[in-house]
This record gives structure tokens, sequence and C-alpha cells, in this order.
């Protein structure tokens, strides 16, 4: 029997619209765990008119009674995520009964933020566009198995042993290698000491915990963060992030192991977007890219800075779903693309000539594609909040099976507005949600 379990994940670059979907879907299911990444990656989701911003804590907590789980594949910064939490409560949120956090998920300090920093900013450095958090350094100690984690940060005799010994060695290392001043271990120790007895409550085993809802009926989805194409193995490296943000993150990342993943649920955009430095085959170069920034309000919700913007990639979403394993794919902003006569599509690539619809895995490879496009007829009226499938414009219902015909997977939901109640779900879609969650 399946297993009652979803991955909800990015099949491009991230910044898909994952918070929303996620937050439609989870009043079916019991938890939601995020399994990937830490506090740079942002979830954008409007209840009612009400615009909550989450970048570490999953958004189940946003639906009464929903249990929201950070797993061990997580890093977490024990002040970003006590903010976060106190910005929750302070909007009504039960996050005190709700939210949960894996005593095996890895720790940011200071002295992670310190170092991405100045690496990203030194000369001849190559950019990789970083969000200067501290999450690829975080990573790294974890896999060089120097790293805190959270039931490490609880016990004070520990962490002060440790926020001494790394403060050496990484003062030394920042200073040596970029000139930067040295951070104060006493003064750091104080801080997460403190911090430390906050997030206390929340410490649990959390694969324990997840392993406990199946066995007694109830169901999960698993959170991604970031997209496909920066995951660490799969996406365009050296421009990735430091995690697994594919769907086999999801059984690493929670304890869950992988013969319990249900079914995987791609978010893509009717287009394409990618924020900071890489290559982006099908990216636009004229004002097109303008007219979609404008209407489709691409701003990081973290940083805040403007998203690349690009027509859609099928070889790229092909690629994507293949490596996923997707069986569904859940399409937003379609009502960005309602004021356009027609609309490209790549639909393969030309490289040193030759004709290929694989996706290279060197970065050269990715940076001398030459997109091939096919056109398609726009709509040209308003699809925004519609939530009938046979309801939308006949055009835009052609560039949707087009999507579905050509990646490999089929379309369950579409979004057409940033409004948890701007969505449509599909019949197959919703019979196989409504069969996975029976027990929630």
């Amino acid at each position: 029997m399946r297993a009652k379990t979803a991955v909800v994940l990015g099949a491009q670059w991230g910044d898909e619209g994952k918070g929303k979907i996620v937050d439609v879907l989870s009043e079916r299911f019991s938890a939601v765990a995020r399994y990937a990444g830490g506090h740079n990656a942002g979830h954008t989701v409007i209840i009612g008119g009400k615009k909550f911003v989450l970048q570490l804590i999953p958004c189940g907590v946003l639906r009464p009674g929903c249990k929201g789980v950070i797993g061990n594949g997580v890093v977490l910064d024990p002040i970003a995520f006590l903010n976060e939490v106190e910005h929750l409560r302070a909007l009504g949120v039960d996050v005190d009964r709700q939210l949960f956090v894996s005593n095996r998920a890895q720790v940011i300090l200071p002295y992670h933020r310190m170092i991405e920093l100045a690496a990203e900013s030194a000369p001849g450095r190559q950019k990789i566009g970083t969000t200067s958090r501290g999450i690829g350094p975080a990573y790294q100690d974890k896999m060089a198995r120097s790293g805190l984690r959270i039931v490490d940060l609880l016990n004070p005799a520990l962490l002060r042993t440790h926020i001494e010994t790394a403060c050496a060695e990484k003062n030394a290392i920042a200073h040596a290698l970029f000139g930067t001043d040295p951070l104060d271990p006493a003064q750091m120790y104080d801080e997460y000491s403190a911090a430390a007895e906050k997030i206390r409550p929340f410490a649990a085993d959390a694969g324990r915990m997840l392993n406990q809802i199946l066995a007694q009926g109830g169901s999960i989805m698993f959170e991604g963060a970031q997209g496909t194409m920066l995951d660490i193995d799969h996406g365009t490296y050296p421009f990735v992030t430091s995690s697994s943000a594919t769907a086999g993150g999801a059984a690493t990342g929670t304890g869950v192991g992988p013969t319990n993943i249900g079914t995987v649920i791609a978010v893509t955009k009717a287009y394409v977007t990618r924020v900071g430095e890489g290559p982006f085959p099908s990216e636009i170069h004229d004002s097109s890219a303008d007219q979609l920034r404008a209407r489709g309000q691409e701003y990081g919700a973290v940083t805040g800075r403007p998203r690349r913007c690009g027509w859609l990639d099928i070889p790229q979403l092909r690629y994507s779903n293949q490596i996923n394993g997707a069986e569904w794919l859940v399409i937003t902003k379609l009502d960005v693309l309602d004021e356009l006569d027609e609309i490209p599509v790549c639909i393969g690539y030309e490289i040193d000539g030759k004709l290929t619809d694989e996706m290279p895995a060197d970065v050269r490879g990715l940076e001398t594609i030459k997109p091939r496009y096919t056109r398609l007829k726009g709509w040209r009226q308003s699809t925004e909040g519609i939530t009938a499938f046979d309801k939308l414009p006949q055009a835009a219902q052609e560039y949707l099976r087009f999507q579905e015909r050509e990646s490999g997977a089929r379309i369950g939901m579409v979004s057409t507005g940033p409004d948890r109640d701007q969505t449509m779900l599909l019949p197959d879609f919703e019979q196989a949600l409504a069969e996975m969650s029976s027990a929630k």
C-alpha cells in the first residue's frame, strides 16, 4: 500500500511558489516536515490578504492542528529561528504546540556567517551569489564532522568548549585569508546559551516522531527548500546551494525511509526565474523580463533581490521531473502571462552547433547553450482567481497541456493568484490526495 506521504519541491531554481502550495495542501496532512536548507529559503503565504513570510518554519504551522517539523537535514540559525517564532506568535499562530525541531539538525553560528561573507566578498574569488547567512559553511562543518547539532547546543558545557575551539580556528582562518576581525567566544556563548534554553521546548527526535505519525495512520508532507537546479548534486554546480533540494533529500533530511515516500509533487512556474549567479539557458534579455518581473512581483522573499526571468524551459523541467521521480506537476503564476500575445517556450538546446534536449553537467556547456524556441498563442484575458480548469481560456488550457505532455508529469494543480483561495485542483489529483491523506 502506498505511504500517505508526499514530497513538495521546486522543479526549477527555487521561488516557484512552494510556500503557497504547501499551505493549500497542508489541511490534508497531519504534519509538514522541512528537510533541507536554512533561513536562506523564504516562503511567502497569503491568507485572506494577510502575508506570512517564513524562512525556517514549515508552512504547516499556519494550519491549526498540523504539526510543523524542522528535520535533521536543515541547518538552523537559533537567533533567526527565535525571531520567526516570536513573529508567528504575534500573528496568533500556535507555534508552541505545533512546532518541533530535530535534535539532530545542525546549528549555524556567527563564525559561519563571517566566513561566508568574507569569502563571497574577497577579490578574485568566484561569486556564487549566496545570501551570506552561513548556510554553506555550516554544511561544510557538518560534512567535516566538526559541526554543532541542536542536541549539543542544549548542553552548556559542550557548547562552551565547542565555541571556544571553533572560534580559535575560524578567527585565525578568516584573519589570515580575508583580514577579518575576530569574534568574541565569550559573548557568543552568552548569547547562544540563552537562545538554547528558548529552543529546548521545541527539540525532539523528529525522525521518531514522523515515523510514529505514519505508524498511527497519519500523513506527512515533506517540504523542500530552494529548487532542483540548486541541488548540491544535480543542480548547476557550483552555482548551487549546499544541501539536497531534490526528492532524495526528504528521506535523508527527516529520518523517514525512502520506501515511505508516497508521491512527489513538483512545483513550477508558468515561466522560470533565478536569483543570484549561474547559468540560466532560457533567460530573457529584453524588456519582456521587466514585464514578467513587474507582474509576477519577482523579488526574493528573504533578500529582496530582483529575480532573473526566463521563458519556460522544457528540457530543464523534464530533467528535474526525471531525477525527482515527479508524478504530479503544480503550475504557479499562470496569471502573470495573461497580457502576452504569444509565449515562447524553450523546447531544446543547441550546443557547439549540435541539437540536444539533454541538460549538460558542466558549466561551460550550460553557458554556451543557445535555446531553441517554439511559440504558443497567448490568451490576452485574465485568468486571475479562476478555480476550474475548463473555465480557463482555451489558449491557457493548451499552454498547460503542452507543459504536461512535454515534461513527463501530470498537472494536478494550477495557481492563478497569490492568495490561498486562488487555486484549482484537478479531479485526478484531488482523488489521489484524498486517498493519501484520508487518515489525517
